[in-house]
């Protein structure tokens, strides 16, 4: 009873933290435009947190360079168990244009596991809000 008690609760108010690995700040402000009131993304209960200390949900932006490698790995080591990583751009998802690059590692899971890939370059509020209520859905169905 005390597990789906908490499941209840990490279902119901899931926390971000947001990493942006070097992007170029596209999926960022719309990750921001999420946040406003004309999409409202905290009925669903998501706050974004600035610290990784007290997020459930990592939202990951930008390619993943040799530079923001251990920066990223060390962010997703400080949140707590369980974590979920939710890729949002096609340059998360895969690297997309600097793909190839001698800089480049390719995308968010080359270095951590990622649980929703949001493609889209960048991709629209409602979609990251779409990608978020799937990680939720997932996270209900264990």
């Amino acid at each position: 009873m005390l597990k789906n008690l908490i499941k209840w609760a990490r279902i119901k108010s899931p926390w971000a933290v947001h990493f942006n690995s070097g992007s170029c700040n596209g999926c960022d402000i719309e990750i921001v435009s999420a946040l406003t009131p004309r999409f409202d993304v905290e009925r669903f209960g998501i706050v974004l947190k600035g610290t990784p200390r007290h997020a459930d949900v990592m939202l990951a932006t930008g390619a993943v360079n040799h530079h923001s490698k251990s920066r990223l790995k060390r962010v997703y080591d400080q949140m707590p168990e369980p974590k979920f990583v939710v890729a949002v751009g096609s340059c998360a998802c895969s690297g997309c244009v600097f793909r190839g690059c001698y800089n480049i590692l390719q995308g968010i899971d080359s270095v951590v596991p990622v649980d929703v890939y949001i493609p889209g370059c960048p991709p629209r509020p409602d979609a990251i809000i779409d990608g978020v209520v799937k990680l939720l859905k997932k996270i209900q169905e264990t």
